[in-house]
C-alpha cells in the first residue's frame, strides 16, 4: 500500500477545499439555513407534528441529506475531473499507484469535506430548531457511509462528464429531484398508498428513513432495510469504479 501517495492525493484534494472555503462551506450552510428559517421557523410552527416530531426538526435529516449528496457528488466529479481537464492525468496512471490508492485519496478527501459539512449543518441548525440524537453511532454511521457512497458516484461521473456542463446535469436533474421526492419534507406514509410503493423505487428515501431514524427513532422504512439498500449501492459504485480502471474509460484516452 503505497500510503505516501494516498496522503499526498488527500491533502492536495483538502488544500483545494480550504482555497475555496466561500464556495465550498459558507454557500451550502448559507442556503441550508435559509430552508430551516422558512420551513423550520416559518412554516413548520403552524404544521402539525409527524410522528411526534415537530415539523421543524423532522426535516433536519432530510436537509443535512441533501447537502450531503449534492456536495459529495460535487467535490469527488470535480476532484477527478481537472486532472483530466489538465492533462495531469496521465502523471497520476505512470506513477506507481494503484486504483485503489487513487480512490482513496480523491474518495476519502470527498468523503472528509462532506461529513464535516454535514456536521456544521447540524450544529447550524441548533440555532433554529433544537432536535435530538436518539442513536448518535447510527447517525454518524449513514453519515459517514454516504459521504463515501456518493463521493464514489461522483468520482464516475467525474470520469464520464468531458466538459463542465456535465459535472452538474447528474446532481441537478436527479439527485436534487429524487431528493426532495424522497421524504425530505415530508413522511411517505402521508401519501396514498400507490404513491408509498412508487417511492419506494427512489433509492433517497433509504438514505433519509434510516438518518431520521437515527435522530429520532422513527422511519419510513426499517432501518436494517436502509442501511443494506446503502451497502448495496456502495458496492454498485465501488465496482463501477474497477471497471473504469480495468477498461481505462475516458481515462486512457
Amino acid at each position: 500500500m503505497n500510503v505516501h501517495a494516498i496522503k499526498a492525493i488527500y491533502r492536495f484534494e483538502l488544500a483545494r477545499w480550504f482555497r475555496t472555503l466561500l464556495q465550498s462551506i459558507l454557500a451550502p450552510v448559507i442556503s441550508t439555513s435559509l430552508y430551516f428559517v422558512v420551513f423550520g421557523s416559518a412554516i413548520g410552527s403552524r404544521m402539525q407534528s409527524i410522528d411526534g416530531v415537530s415539523y421543524g426538526a423532522f426535516i433536519i435529516p432530510g436537509l443535512v441529506m441533501l447537502s450531503l449528496l449534492s456536495e459529495s457528488i460535487s467535490n469527488a466529479s470535480f476532484g477527478i475531473y481537472m486532472p483530466k481537464w489538465a492533462g495531469t492525468i496521465y502523471e497520476l496512471l505512470s506513477a506507481p499507484v494503484s486504483w485503489i490508492e487513487t480512490v482513496m485519496g480523491y474518495v476519502g478527501a470527498a468523503a472528509t469535506k462532506s461529513v464535516l459539512l454535514g456536521l456544521l449543518i447540524l450544529a447550524t441548525a441548533r440555532l433554529f430548531v433544537p432536535f435530538e440524537i436518539a442513536h448518535p453511532f447510527v447517525m454518524a454511521l449513514f453519515l459517514v457511509l454516504t459521504a463515501v457512497t456518493f463521493s464514489l458516484f461522483g468520482f464516475v461521473i467525474g470520469v464520464w462528464a468531458d466538459n463542465f456542463q456535465k459535472l452538474q446535469i447528474v446532481p441537478a436533474l436527479i439527485i436534487t429531484p429524487l431528493t426532495f421526492l424522497g421524504g425530505s419534507f415530508y413522511s411517505i406514509n402521508m401519501l396514498p398508498p400507490i404513491w408509498q410503493k412508487i417511492t419506494l423505487l427512489n433509492p433517497v428515501v433509504y438514505l433519509i428513513s434510516g438518518f431520521r431514524w437515527s435522530f429520532y427513532g422513527v422511519s419510513d422504512v426499517g432501518v436494517g432495510i436502509s442501511l443494506a439498500m446503502t451497502t448495496v449501492f456502495l458496492v454498485i459504485c465501488l465496482t463501477a469504479v474497477w471497471l473504469i480502471f480495468k477498461t481505462g474509460y475516458r481515462i486512457k484516452v
